[in-house]
C-alpha cells in the first residue's frame, strides 16, 4: 500500500458500518453525490452525523479539498499541513462533531472587485479543516436533496451547466417568449436569512446534530484585521457548502414560479423569467418580489433588475440574437472584461520574451474559449484574435525601441532594406505600426503560433468538433 494511503487509513479508521452500494470505489463526480450514503439516504429523516464522519465520506472529502487547493483561512494552515494535524487530532475532532460540541472557526474576510468595477463582492474563507467538514456535508446532504430541486434549476448541482442553462434559455426565446424579467436579488449570500434557511433544511434533516453543526457555520464570525465581528445573516461565498444552502433556500422561488406556470431559467442567485409582453413582465417581477420579500425575506435590486428584451441583457456571460431561432454571443461586457484582463497580463510581461508571454496567456486563452465556444456568432472569435495578435506586435516594436533596431529587425525578418528603413522611421505610435502591413509581414501569425499563441477561433471550433 502506498504510504500516503497507509496514512488516511491510519488517521481516519474505520468507526461507522461500511457504506452501502461501494460509492468509495466509484469514479470522478460520482464522489461527491454518492459518497456515504445508504441506498436509503434519499428518504426524510435518514440522514446522520455518523454518515458524515465515516472514513469513506471524509477521505473523498480530503481528496477533494487537497485537489481544489484553496487559500488558507484565519489560521494559516495550507492544505499541505491538513494530513498532519488530522494524524494528530481526528479522534477529537471526530468525537467533538459526534458529540455535537464541535464549534467552527471564524472565516477569513476577503474582498474582491466585482466585474467592470462595479462594487466589491465578500468572500469568507474557511480554514482547511472547516472545508474539509463541510465537504464532508456536502456529499451527504447533496444526494438528498438534489433529487427534489427544479429542473429549470442549474446552478452548483453535478450533471448540469451553465450551457445547460442558456440552451434553455434560448429555447425559451423560440417558443415565442421573447421578453425576460432579469431578476438581481440584492446582495443575496450577505443577506440569506438563518431562520428561513435552517427551517427548510429541518423539512429533510432530523438529526439536530447536522442542523445545529450548519447554524454554527452560518453564524460564524467573520475576521478581518484581527478582529472577529459575529453574523446573524448570510452565507459568505468561499465554503464548499455555501452553494447548497443558497440552492436549497431558492428552490421554494422555483417552486412558485413552476406552480404559476412561468419560463423561468435560474443559475444560483441568476433568475431570468420568459414572458410573451413588457406588461406581463412588469406584473410578474412585482408580483415574485412581493414573495420573496414576505416568505424568504429577501430584497430584489429595481435598479439592477428590469424587464426588457433578451438580446439587451447579459445571462451568465453571454447575450442573444434578435432572430426568431435566437443564436448565443459573448456579452460585449464579457468581452470588455477579457480585454482588461488580456491588456493587464500583457503590461506586466513589458521587458520579458514573447514566448514567456504566451507562454503565461495561453491557460488564460484556453479557458475563456471553452467557456465561451458555445457562442454562435463567431466573429467576436475572430475579432479578439486579430486585437491579440496586434497587441503582441505592439509590444515587440516597444522592445525594439530605436529607428536602427527596428530597420534591422524588419530587415531580418524578410522586408525590403528601402522599405524598412522608412517603416521604422515614420514617427508613428506602436499601436499604428502594430496594425500596418510592414509587421503583418514581418511578424506574421504563423510566426506567433509557433512561439505558443492560441488562436480564439480555431480552438472554439475544435472544442465544438470533440464535443
Amino acid at each position: 500500500m502506498p504510504e500516503r494511503d497507509a496514512d488516511k487509513k491510519a488517521v481516519m479508521p474505520e468507526h461507522a458500518r461500511r457504506v452501502g452500494g461501494g460509492t468509495a470505489e466509484s469514479k470522478g463526480g460520482a464522489h461527491q453525490t454518492g459518497a456515504a450514503c445508504d441506498e436509503h439516504v434519499g428518504d426524510q429523516g435518514s440522514l446522520t452525523m455518523e454518515e458524515v464522519v465515516c472514513r469513506e465520506n471524509m477521505l473523498i472529502a480530503y481528496q477533494r479539498v487537497v485537489g481544489n487547493r484553496g487559500a488558507p483561512g484565519v489560521d494559516g494552515m495550507t492544505v499541505d499541513a491538513l494530513m498532519p494535524m488530522l494524524r494528530e487530532r481526528w479522534q477529537d475532532i471526530r468525537d467533538e462533531l459526534l458529540g455535537d460540541r464541535y464549534v467552527p472557526a471564524p472565516v477569513r474576510k476577503v474582498e474582491i472587485p466585482k466585474p467592470g468595477g462595479k462594487g466589491i463582492r465578500m468572500l469568507g474563507i474557511p480554514t482547511v479543516l472547516d472545508r474539509l467538514i463541510q465537504q464532508a456535508l456536502l456529499q451527504v446532504l447533496q444526494p438528498c436533496f438534489d433529487p427534489t430541486f427544479s429542473e429549470h434549476s442549474f446552478g452548483f448541482r453535478p450533471g448540469r451547466s451553465a450551457h445547460q442553462a442558456l440552451e434553455k434559455a434560448r429555447e425559451h426565446m423560440a417558443a415565442g417568449h421573447r421578453w425576460v424579467i432579469d431578476m438581481d436579488l440584492e446582495k443575496f449570500f450577505d443577506r440569506v436569512n438563518h431562520d428561513v434557511l435552517m427551517s427548510r433544511l429541518a423539512r429533510r434533516i432530523e438529526d439536530k446534530r447536522i442542523l445545529r453543526l450548519i447554524r454554527r457555520y452560518l453564524q460564524a464570525g467573520m475576521m478581518e484585521g484581527g478582529l472577529v465581528s459575529p453574523r446573524t445573516q448570510g452565507t459568505p461565498q468561499g465554503g464548499p457548502l455555501s452553494p447548497l444552502l443558497s440552492n436549497v433556500l431558492l428552490d421554494e422561488l422555483d417552486k412558485e414560479l413552476e406552480r404559476r406556470g412561468h419560463r423561468f431559467v435560474r443559475y444560483a442567485d441568476d433568475c431570468n423569467v420568459y414572458v410573451r409582453s413588457r406588461r406581463a413582465g412588469e406584473r410578474t417581477l412585482t408580483s415574485i418580489e412581493r414573495f420573496l420579500r414576505e416568505r424568504l425575506r429577501l430584497q430584489v435590486n429595481r435598479e439592477k433588475s428590469a424587464v426588457d428584451r433578451p438580446w439587451k441583457r447579459k445571462f451568465l456571460g453571454y447575450t442573444f440574437t434578435i432572430h426568431h431561432q435566437p443564436k448565443l454571443k459573448v456579452a460585449p461586457e464579457s468581452v470588455k472584461r477579457f480585454k482588461g484582463c488580456v491588456r493587464e497580463m500583457l503590461r506586466r510581461g513589458r521587458g520579458r520574451s514573447l514566448a514567456c508571454l504566451l507562454a503565461e496567456l495561453r491557460p488564460v486563452l484556453i479557458g475563456w474559449t471553452s467557456y465561451y465556444r458555445k457562442a454562435q456568432v463567431r466573429i467576436t472569435f475572430e475579432q479578439l484574435d486579430q486585437w491579440i495578435r496586434r497587441k503582441l506586435r505592439a509590444i515587440l516594436w516597444r522592445q525594439w525601441k530605436r529607428p536602427w533596431t527596428r530597420a534591422k529587425n524588419l530587415i531580418r525578418r524578410g522586408l525590403a532594406h528601402d522599405r524598412a528603413w522608412i517603416s521604422a522611421t515614420n514617427g508613428r505610435g506602436p499601436w499604428w505600426n502594430a496594425g500596418a502591413s510592414h509587421m503583418n509581414q514581418a511578424v506574421p501569425t504563423r510566426y506567433l503560433c509557433q512561439l505558443g499563441l492560441v488562436s480564439i477561433l480555431d480552438a472554439s471550433r475544435r472544442l465544438e468538433r470533440s464535443n
